[in-house]
């Protein structure tokens, strides 16, 4: 119960993060980013990768590796990243990268036992990690589109990825019989939608 509770808590940071852009969108009639829509992905991203090692699902991990940097490297963009001490900065830089070492240095992490769960058989090990890989694709779609425009927005091609990655990914909860992702992207789903109608009328507008 523990370990669906952080995986739950995750999902409630993820899914609290949207509705909160999704209300301002849906306010301002056009597409909103907050500054605290990326610090809640950060956090809820760190949450959902412990979540995943937890339940020996490569899947899981493999989707929050990319985004958390991605999350960082957008408040930079919003100006916000400065604000932070420095020390404090590097921390939030390395601090994965060092839980991973420590896990390996203490025979915490098992790299076969990701790859070899006997409760997930290769071909759904498969259609999960390509669901993450699409779902992870969107934020560095956004990266790269934020990058071009030197400021942090969520462009039209990011929610189809969302709705793309997010529906294979519910397909991949389906099989695993995995609360934490049925909830999450149950719920996410709906918002993509309406954000994709929100922008196509603002691009009208």
């Amino acid at each position: 119960m523990l370990i669906f509770g952080l995986g739950f808590l995750a999902q409630l940071l993820f899914s609290g993060r949207m509705v909160l852009q999704w209300f301002l969108s849906e306010k301002s009639k056009k597409i909103i980013t907050p500054v605290i829509f990326w610090w809640l992905s950060i956090l809820a991203a760190f949450l959902l990768f412990v979540y995943g090692y937890l339940r020996d699902d490569f899947a899981i991990m493999f989707g929050q590796t990319i985004t958390y940097f991605i999350y960082i490297r957008n408040l930079q963009l919003q100006g916000e990243w400065k604000r932070l001490p420095k020390l404090l900065q590097i921390f939030l830089w390395i601090f994965p990268l060092l839980l991973v070492l420590y896990g390996f240095n203490n025979d915490i992490y098992n790299a076969k036992r990701l790859f070899r769960n006997e409760d997930i058989p290769f071909w759904l090990l498969m259609l999960g990690s390509v669901a993450q890989l699409i779902f992870t694709l969107r934020f560095v779609y956004q990266w790269v589109y934020s990058e071009r425009k030197k400021i942090s927005s969520l462009p039209m091609g990011f929610w189809f990825l969302s709705l793309a990655g997010s529906s294979l990914i519910l397909v991949y909860g389906i099989f695993r019989k995995d609360p934490v992702l049925l909830a999450g992207h149950g719920i996410g789903i709906v918002m993509y939608l309406r954000n994709i109608v929100i922008q196509k009328n603002e691009s009208k507008g």
